[in-house]
């Protein structure tokens, strides 16, 4: 079992300072006050901070579609739920090596199923 994602997740980007802020697209299912994110919520999410900076290199600066993390049970709006393993590619450089991943869940309390 693990933890449903929030809005209060905390993604980053392989290179761990490069951070997205997560935005839920439907907000009545909360915990503790903050919605719980649903596929494709995690993906086109802007990335601040990522250091991989050079000239031939890109920075991480958006999330691609989600690879992991989206639950087989529990759904809002007939979307699965995303969990704690949730990931992607980054749109960074190397093409297609970058990923995504959840630091922290955003909550504690409740976990579902894959």
């Amino acid at each position: 079992m693990k933890l449903l994602l929030t809005e209060s997740a905390v993604v980053t980007c392989d290179h761990v300072v490069g951070v997205a802020p997560m935005k839920a697209s439907r907000g009545f299912v909360t915990i503790e006050g903050s919605p719980v994110l649903r596929r494709p919520d995690p993906a086109g999410r802007p990335i601040a901070g990522c250091p991989n900076v050079g000239p031939t290199l890109k920075p991480c600066t958006s999330t691609l579609p989600m690879a992991t993390g989206a639950s087989d049970f529990v759904t809002i709006a007939g979307a699965p739920v995303c969990l704690e393993d949730t990931s992607g590619l980054t749109d960074g450089t190397p093409p297609g090596m970058v990923k995504y991943k959840v630091r922290d869940a955003g909550q504690a309390l409740v976990r579902a199923g894959e």
